[in-house]
């Protein structure tokens, strides 16, 4: 595995700002499972079943063209890894337009596999003259909490620089004392709430605590649910729909 150096993307949707009354945010640790059949049925199955605006994977796995199943989605991914041939990391997807794309790769390294983590924002223009900034992030996990507080400070920053609203998502790995109690601290600072989930038993927990959220501000939550995908990913898919 090399160190990535690239940041894919694929804009189809320049002219197109997030528009319509709310938005629909699907969230999902796919596992690196993204080249899988059962995997592009279920993103079918999913899209239409829950209306989705914004698509946010984590441990996303594809070929630096990007896959046949984003060929009608705009797309940008900030990779952790990269082989000759594939690359994996988050990615998030929309049919709409990507204002700014900002990826970012943790200074610390996990120490199981000695890989980074990465994140990525990007920002999508709203009705008038609005923007939407959107984080989606994969926390890094095995190692002491005060790297994973010093890699969600440099997140922090960023968003303390943004006015407006925000949309925060991903696997936090917040599955520690102080890891939860950092991300409590992290969501007061930057004015983020949590997207409740209906059928929260769904949301994959480690040591009986939640992995993945959705957070959000400077939007009003519609609905917020888990779905049961138990036969793709060893996460579930998490959901949420925003008023503008």
């Amino acid at each position: 595995m090399l160190r990535p150096r690239t940041t894919p993307s694929r804009l189809l949707h320049q002219h197109q700002p997030l528009s319509g009354d709310d938005i629909g945010v699907l969230c999902w640790n796919a596992q690196k499972l993204t080249q899988d059949a059962r995997f592009h049925q279920s993103i079918t199955d999913l899209t239409l079943l829950y209306p989705t605006s914004l698509l946010l994977l984590q441990e996303a796995r594809l070929a630096p063209l990007g896959e046949s199943w984003l060929e009608s989605w705009s797309w940008a991914a900030a990779p952790n890894m990269q082989t000759r041939k594939q690359m994996f990391g988050v990615l998030t997807a929309g049919r709409c337009a990507f204002e700014d794309i900002q990826p970012l790769l943790t200074q610390s390294r996990e120490l199981r596999f000695a890989t980074h983590k990465s994140l990525i924002l990007t920002r999508h223009p709203l009705p008038e003259d609005k923007t939407l900034l959107v984080v989606n992030m994969h926390a890094i996990n095995f190692v002491h909490a005060g790297l994973f507080l010093k890699e969600m400070e440099q997140v922090r920053i960023e968003l303390l620089h943004h006015t407006g609203p925000l949309i925060v998502a991903g696997d936090f790995n917040a599955w520690s004392r102080q890891r939860r109690l950092y991300l409590r601290r992290f969501c007061r600072a930057t004015g983020l709430r949590q997207a409740v989930m209906d059928n929260a038993h769904y949301v994959k927990t480690y040591l009986h605590q939640p992995l993945d959220f959705i957070f959000y501000r400077d939007l009003k939550l519609r609905s917020a649910t888990a779905i049961d995908m138990p036969t793709v990913s060893d996460h579930n898919p998490i959901y949420a729909r925003f008023l503008l």
